[in-house]
């Protein structure tokens, strides 16, 4: 009886970049990459531009503004009367003004500025008119929901003084 010999294959070892393991961290770190290049660019692209440029010569000062800012005082009480607000939709905004003794204060000037924290291009300011004694009004339409900063900054000779409020337009 003849033994017929087969032949033998010898397995050769993949090279290592045929490997499926290999291969899958490979891809895996190039999704990683291209995604953070992807998130920079973003950044980059759509930069809302709140940064000032002055920061640090600002921030100097800092202090001294704050304490300077104290002793003009003059106690007045503000208070704004904004009410729920629809993008789109103009709505009155008023503010009230008074002193100490609560007799109403007649500024030389009253302006409503509107700041939105994600997208400086949508900012605006509207000058508010003069409704009665310490009462000013302005009509307003917010263009888009969602959360917007709101200063009004009352002129009363060199001074100005200001009020801030953060509001929600769109939510009920």
């Amino acid at each position: 009886m003849q033994i017929q010999s087969g032949a033998v294959h010898s397995a050769q070892p993949l090279p290592a970049w045929r490997s499926p393991w290999v291969i899958a961290w490979v891809g895996l770190i190039v999704v990683v990459l291209l995604v953070n290049l992807l998130m920079v660019y973003l950044a980059v692209a759509t930069n809302p531009g709140l940064v000032n440029a002055d920061y640090y010569e600002r921030g100097q000062d800092y202090e001294r503004t704050l304490v300077s800012r104290r002793a003009r005082d003059p106690g007045w009480v503000m208070q704004a009367d904004i009410p729920p607000l629809q993008p789109g939709r103009v709505e009155a905004i008023r503010l009230f003004l008074v002193d100490r003794a609560g007799q109403p204060v007649e500024a030389d000037a009253v302006t409503l500025h509107a700041y939105r924290p994600a997208d400086a291009a949508r900012d605006f300011s509207v000058p508010m008119r003069r409704e009665g004694a310490g009462r000013y009004v302005a009509e307003v339409a917010f263009p888009l929901p969602g959360v917007w900063d709101t200063l009004i900054a009352v002129g009363h000779g060199e001074d100005e003084y200001s009020l801030d409020q953060r509001l929600e337009v769109g939510t009920r």
